[in-house]
């Protein structure tokens, strides 16, 4: 996170190569300006890029002019590997001179009142909010206590693709790989919750909304203003890295969200590995135990478990000369943040044959529109399974 604007930022969950990680630079950031603030952020989109790491969730700005001290809250998930990141990611915010608060905020079930009580004063009295990932029921939640005319969404994740597209479409908010299914008994009871949200995120003549964001947006509803996240930051506080001469592979974690195959899936990555001389296989802070240890044994590659997200991962090195990927947040997040490197990134399609029985009917347009709309890759052809 760059040093900028004073406030408080509040985090819960872990970005997708989102601002947290990527920090939007000074001047064009999301939350630049000068009022304070405080961000909030949630879990990271499911079946998003394989590594990236917490994001930035929900924002809070209001109160006095820039030179306040930036307070970071994290709401923190119950993911280990989630809740290691955003460790990190505390650390690195400390670093920049911020002062970070962690919340226990899903720990147990009179978790959420005690967080939801702390933060209601100060969201109320907030002038500007910025949130990492508007699906989540958290942020959703604490959207319905602002009074905020100022709204940011900074999220560097694929969700961000289908987030405004919904917005510009009038449609309840809901994550690409659950759509098409019918709403849960959970979904139903907090549809007035999310409907409320979805207008708070409308803009207005007395609200206005803002999206900053490396990934690519081409539905812009009326009044949103879509801001650029380059990744000079990054680029900045991290690297040159030292380059291999071999292959990286990128994991997701589309078989623990039920849309790919497990089966199909290890296939694709022994056919990928092999063909490409990839040695290292990093994998998604969502993938299971048991699918990673199968992977090691069955391809040989060695796996491992990012404690940052990858484009930091990937500007301190050594990083491999080319890196593999399947369609996810980092085929668009990784050329900016290399870039000048000489890095390769490629992306392979997912073939239709590999998605489950119950993947949701959007499940291979919205993966084939991540990888082309992608820039600065190298697209190659879907791996052909035996």
């Amino acid at each position: 996170m760059p040093p900028g604007p004073a406030g408080a930022q509040l985090t819960g969950g872990a970005p997708t190569g989102s601002s947290a990680t990527s920090g939007p630079s000074t001047g064009s950031s999301a939350t630049s300006g000068p009022s304070t603030g405080s961000s909030a952020a949630s879990g990271p989109s499911a079946g998003s890029s394989a590594t990236s790491g917490p994001s930035a969730g929900f924002s809070a700005a209001g109160g006095p002019a820039a030179g306040t001290e930036l307070t970071v809250v994290v709401l923190s998930p119950t993911d280990p590997m989630t809740r290691g990141q955003l460790r990190r990611m505390a650390d690195l915010a400390r670093d920049e001179g911020h002062r970070v608060r962690w919340e226990e905020a899903r720990g147990g079930t009179t978790a959420p009142f005690h967080t939801i009580g702390g933060l209601a004063g100060p969201l109320r009295r907030a002038d500007r909010i910025v949130m990492g990932d508007p699906f989540s029921r958290y942020v959703q939640l604490l959207l319905t206590i602002t009074r905020a005319r100022d709204l940011v969404v900074v999220d560097d994740g694929t969700a961000t693709m289908e987030f405004v597209a919904q917005l510009a479409r009038g449609e309840r908010l809901v994550r690409w790989h659950r759509k098409g299914g019918r709403p849960g008994p959970r979904d139903l009871l907090f549809a007035p919750v999310s409907s409320s949200a979805r207008r708070r995120l409308t803009p207005s003549d007395r609200r206005r909304v803002e999206v900053f964001s490396s990934m690519p947006v081409t539905e812009i509803p009326d009044g949103v203003t879509v801001t650029a996240n380059d990744f000079a930051w990054t680029r900045a506080r991290f690297g040159p890295p030292r380059i291999t001469q071999s292959a990286d592979l990128v994991g997701t974690s589309l078989v623990e969200t039920g849309v790919v195959d497990g089966d199909r899936y290890l296939e694709a990555v022994r056919n990928l590995a092999k063909a490409h001389g990839a040695t290292r296989y990093f994998a998604h802070r969502r993938e299971s135990t048991e699918k990673l240890h199968r992977l090691a044994v069955e391809t040989g590659l060695e796996i491992v478990r990012p404690d940052l997200p990858l484009e930091l991962i990937a500007r301190r090195g050594p990083i491999g000369r080319t890196i593999l990927s399947f369609p996810s947040t980092v085929v668009h997040t990784l050329p900016l943040a290399l870039a000048g490197t000489g890095v390769r990134v490629a992306v392979c399609d997912i073939d239709p044959t590999w998605l489950t029985d119950t993947a949701s009917p959007r499940a291979q347009g919205f993966l084939s529109g991540v990888t082309g709309t992608a820039r600065d890759v190298h697209r190659l052809a879907a791996v052909s399974l035996a």
